[in-house]
């Protein structure tokens, strides 16, 4: 009666353990938020027809149309200081927020290196790198200049004789990447005149109305123009010719005597403290992103290199670039 007894307490006690369980299971499955539960926000730093902005909308096009992400991605421009007004704005105002994401690429480590401000990448939240793009020095079709010798050398006899547009803030990455080919070639940089857009759109207008005679950009940024003939390109920043072949019989800088390189990534981040069921979730579906056709053929159509890296890795990833960057601004005196 005794063993009875004693099993059929222990077989009452199994059973509560087993009910409590599933109990603890279901509140956890509860108190796990559903997500996304609204629309995703991606601010691009820049206006239409920017690279930052291109990125967003190509980002929000392929993970709705897949459905990868089954809720609206609209694209919020935040133009202004070279992605200073989008970084502060996320910062100060977009803390802990689950629904709001970013594009952004070197000026966010180069306006924190060069002291234009205080906000860094370590203040955001990494997601993944989506592919990496290079600079294009460039000039309108009937440009007196014919190739990135003539600037040059006309750059050297005065430096202030000829106008550099970039859409980056000065200081930052348009800036510095023909800076750097300028000064390799012996130019006093400091005395070229820099003239920063708020966007592509701004910057490739002023071009061809005429107010800059230079532009350094994203390569991705002129395609069209460039197709359509309305743009004549003298150098890339890649190490080898690119294949798209839009751009195929443009030079690089290291063809035409000059030992550098600039590589353009662009990356997606979240807010400061973003929660890690939201964060987990985007990384999840930017890396079904970068493995689909459709995001294949987008970076084809823009000329862009997938460099997809997840969020980890991202990070270290910009650890370095801090780095390099910081060295490279010191070399060329732009930083103390």
């Amino acid at each position: 009666m005794r063993i009875r007894m004693t099993s059929l307490v222990a077989l009452l006690l199994v059973l509560v353990m087993v009910v409590a369980g599933c109990g603890s299971s279901k509140e956890s499955a509860k108190q796990q938020p559903k997500y996304p539960n609204g629309p995703i926000t991606i601010i691009a730093p820049a206006g239409p027809g920017s690279g930052w902005d291109l990125t967003a909308r190509s980002v929000a096009q392929v993970l709705t149309e897949k459905k990868i992400v089954p809720v609206a991605m609209p694209v919020e421009n935040r133009a202004g200081g070279g992605g200073v007004v989008a970084s502060s704005h996320i910062i100060e105002n977009k803390k802990g927020d689950a629904h709001t994401l970013v594009v952004y690429s070197p000026p966010l480590l180069l306006t924190n290196l060069n002291g234009q401000t205080k906000n860094s990448y370590k203040d955001l939240t990494p997601i993944a790198r989506l592919f990496s793009d290079y600079e294009f020095f460039g000039v309108k079709k009937d440009s007196k200049y014919k190739s990135l010798k003539e600037v040059l050398e006309a750059l050297k006899a005065d430096p202030k004789s000829v106008k550099v547009g970039g859409a980056s803030a000065p200081g930052s990455m348009d800036h510095l990447a023909f800076m750097m080919a300028a000064s390799k070639a012996g130019v006093n940089i400091k005395e070229v005149p820099y003239i920063s857009f708020q966007g592509g759109g701004e910057l490739i207008a002023a071009l061809l109305g005429g107010s800059i005679d230079v532009i350094s950009t994203s390569v991705g940024d002129v395609l069209g123009q460039v197709e359509a003939g309305n743009i004549r390109g003298l150098a890339v920043t890649s190490p080898e010719r690119l294949k798209d072949p839009r751009v195929a019989n443009i030079p690089t800088l290291k063809e035409q005597g000059i030992d550098a390189t600039f590589e353009v990534w662009r990356g997606i981040f979240g807010p400061p403290n973003m929660p890690e069921h939201a964060k987990k979730y985007m990384v999840e579906a930017i890396e079904k992103m970068s493995k689909t056709e459709e995001w294949a053929n987008t970076c084809k159509k823009y000329s862009w290199v997938p460099t997809y890296a997840p969020a980890d890795e991202f990070t270290k990833f910009l650890d370095e670039q801090n780095k390099m960057l910081g060295d490279l601004l010191r070399s060329m005196n732009l930083i103390k």
